[in-house]
């Protein structure tokens, strides 16, 4: 039969008040605390979070609302939030949307029957209407990756600057004398996408190097959209002597179209990619220079923001913090080819 706070009352002689107010956060004695948890142990107690739930009318649990699962960006963001949250008593639902608009609405309703306490979301769109329901519920709703503007002052935010961590990428290859510089990147729907791709127009501006549209291709965020707009790119021959790449699979999908077209990197053609996951930067020889976001701070500053939210703590108040990403530099840039 499983122990309960009565019986750890009778293990160490204290009130069944005391017991209650060190398994809620209380401060108390240093004594009696270290007696409470060496009752804990030798009774191998556990706190029944179903009945904290109904006694104190809260779940305990945060819906996280992901595009795509499989997306190894979010997974190891989620990894990271997830951990500190049941670090804190939290359970964590994740659902799924596929990239699908009408998904996410009935994910998020979804989540509200499951009497969360909180949402967590990476919006597949520019609208917040499948946040509405969890807004006029008061339930604190925190965003990665992508603002929502109407939502503004009512949900927290956690962003990486896409526009400088572009700008990062692309000044890196004009550095080493590129003016012909190929991109993939998302669709003009996407917010990150919109972001990179003023990054990349930024550091050509910067350097006095006029934009060229028939050097940018957008695509779909998939391995395949990057191999499908690289290979179109390198058949277009526009003069390009550097590709910067966009997020992760764009990379992997490009880097795939060089290799079956058989293109020397850094000496046919310089390349600078995005999302060191997995350390995907030394997988590749030459190693690869790319743009890295700090997913562990992410994940860790959703987590912080959400747990003020819930705790109605100091930081309580809806607020948005950006992140720089870095580059990490590998052997995929040298100078363009000499020109016949």
């Amino acid at each position: 039969m499983a122990a309960t706070i009565k019986d750890i009352a009778r293990e160490t002689g204290l009130s069944l008040a005391t017991i209650s107010k060190y398994l809620n956060g209380g401060n108390l004695r240093e004594k009696n605390r270290a007696a409470i948890e060496a009752a804990i142990k030798k009774l191998d107690y556990h706190v029944n979070e179903y009945a904290r739930g109904l006694k104190s009318k809260k779940s305990r649990t945060v819906g996280v609302v992901l595009p795509e699962i499989s997306n190894l960006f979010n997974m190891k963001i989620v990894a990271v939030f997830e951990r500190v949250l049941q670090e804190n008593g939290y359970s964590v639902i994740v659902t799924d949307c596929q990239n699908n608009l009408e998904q996410e609405a009935s994910s998020v309703d979804f989540l509200l029957k499951k009497q969360v306490d909180g949402i967590i979301n990476v919006p597949i769109g520019s609208s917040s209407r499948h946040l509405r329901p969890a807004v006029e519920k008061k339930v604190p709703i925190l965003l990665l990756d992508r603002p929502l503007e109407d939502l503004n002052g009512v949900a927290s935010c956690v962003l990486i600057d896409n526009r400088g961590a572009a700008r990062l990428g692309v000044r890196r290859l004009l550095q080493a004398g590129h003016r012909r510089i190929g991109v993939l990147v998302g669709s003009d729907e996407v917010h990150t996408a919109q972001m990179r791709l003023r990054g990349y127009r930024d550091a050509l501006e910067e350097y006095g190097v006029e934009y060229d549209e028939s050097l940018v291709r957008r695509c779909d965020l998939t391995l395949e959209g990057g191999y499908r707009q690289a290979r179109r790119l390198l058949k277009a021959n526009t003069g390009m002597t550097a590709m910067f790449l966009t997020n992760y699979d764009l990379t992997l999908g490009a880097l795939i179209a060089l290799n079956e077209r058989g293109v020397q990197i850094p000496g046919e053609m310089s390349v600078v990619g995005f999302d060191n996951i997995m350390d995907l930067s030394r997988v590749f020889r030459p190693s690869l220079t790319i743009v890295s976001q700090p997913l562990e701070q992410i994940g860790l500053q959703a987590a912080r923001l959400m747990l003020d939210q819930l705790s109605g703590g100091k930081d309580a108040t809806p607020m948005t913090i950006t992140l720089a990403a870095s580059l990490k530099e590998g052997g995929s840039v040298e100078a363009p080819p000499a020109q016949p």
